[in-house]
């Protein structure tokens, strides 16, 4: 096989060996080998899937969507329409007219009459004619007597407050502390810091940055050691390791398994092509061919020659049947009529003719009155023929 007129793998790297490129074609074929089962088996399952979900799932599905709202959807339907909205809607009634209502008339023609004539008209008239002069008045009070007294009672208290208290307390504090302090603790700090204390900070300062400058320098060298121990003994290793090992490795296995999948699949496919065509020819075309020559023939025989004259004779024999019942009928009726004739008579008038009462439901009857009762066919004399014999 020419490897260089291919196109390179995903991952390739022109820097693989010619290891890489040998193992390559055997782990391919051992990963087809263990892969071919799994894919025959994963496209028979989907095969088998959605085959079931066309034949058994939908139909199952479309059934039993129309039982639940044939048993479900329809009832509640129907319990929402009729029941439950006017029960709401009489609820909702009595609700608003028994209590709403009630509080509307109490808050428009009680509350409100009692809260605006019995207590804001008295509380407005209290506040126009009795608090606002008397505010006036005491606002008048305060401003022309208490004002003028009040300003000159606080500067009088003012300038005794200055005078006996914060003047003496100002000239102690400017004249004796201020420089007793100044001159007896500030100049000899001052000059104990900038003489004594400052250069000894100075020279200190100086050792110790000399100390953390030799401190710092030898923790460089270490952690510089350390460092290049670390990268040299642990991490170049490992990274040559898998740079050169790990990372191929895992791209060939990688690209095996997709290319195994790849050719698995085509193999899988030809298998159920050919169990489908051994199939079609061992079963399907038999079957077919003894539909169509032979249950086809059979079934429009049976149509033609038997089930349409039996549907017919059925027929037949129905109307037969109700045209037998119907003369059966009328013959009573005139055996009744003739029956009764010979009994009260054949001449004209209201006692000759039979009682013209609610006349019982017959067979060939249609509409009955639901609020009247049936006479009785079993009498033959009405309750003025009675009274006459």
């Amino acid at each position: 096989m020419d490897y260089g007129k291919h196109q390179a793998p995903q991952g390739y790297e022109p820097g693989e060996g010619v290891l890489t490129t040998l193992i390559r074609i055997p782990v391919r074929i051992v990963v087809v080998v263990l892969v071919l089962p799994v894919r025959m088996v994963w496209d028979a399952l989907t095969a088998l899937w959605h085959a079931a979900d066309r034949v058994l799932l939908r139909p199952l599905g479309r059934a039993l969507a129309r039982l639940l709202d044939t048993l479900v959807l329809t009832p509640l339907t129907w319990l929402y329409t009729w029941v439950l909205t006017p029960l709401g809607k009489a609820a909702s009634w009595l609700a608003v007219a028994l209590l709403l209502r009630p509080w509307i008339g109490l808050w428009r023609y009680v509350v409100v009459p009692v809260a605006r004539y019995g207590i804001a008209a008295p509380a407005v008239w209290l506040y126009g004619a009795v608090l606002t002069p008397l505010g006036h008045g005491l606002r008048w009070i305060g401003t022309a007597l208490l004002a003028p007294a009040a300003r000159g009672l606080g500067t009088g208290l003012s300038w005794l407050l200055t005078t006996l208290l914060v003047l003496p307390v100002a000239g102690l504090w400017r004249h004796v502390i201020v420089p007793a302090v100044r001159y007896g603790l500030i100049i000899p700090v001052v000059w104990l810091y900038g003489a004594v204390l400052t250069p000894l900070g100075l020279g200190t300062a100086w050792v110790l940055g000399q100390a953390w400058r030799g401190i710092a320098a030898t923790g460089r060298g270490l952690g510089t050691a350390l460092a290049w121990l670390v990268m040299t003994l642990l991490v170049a290793p490992v990274s040559w390791t898998y740079r050169r090992i790990l990372a191929p490795t895992g791209r060939e296995v990688a690209a095996a398994f997709e290319v195994a999948w790849r050719i698995t699949g085509y193999v899988s496919r030809a298998v159920g092509r050919a169990i489908a065509w051994f199939a079609w020819h061992l079963i399907g075309a038999p079957v077919s061919w003894a539909y169509r020559t032979v249950c086809t023939p059979v079934g429009h025989f049976v149509r033609d020659s038997v089930w349409a004259p039996a549907r017919r004779a059925a027929a037949e024999t129905g109307r037969a049947a109700r045209a037998a019942l119907a003369s059966a009928r009328e013959t009573v009726r005139q055996a009744r009529r003739d029956a009764w004739r010979a009994l009260v008579g054949s001449t004209d008038g209201a006692r000759s003719r039979e009682p013209q009462g609610i006349p019982a439901r017959t067979l060939g009857s249609t509409t009955t009155v639901p609020s009247a009762a049936q006479a009785s066919e079993t009498s033959l004399l009405g309750e003025k023929f009675v009274k006459q014999g």
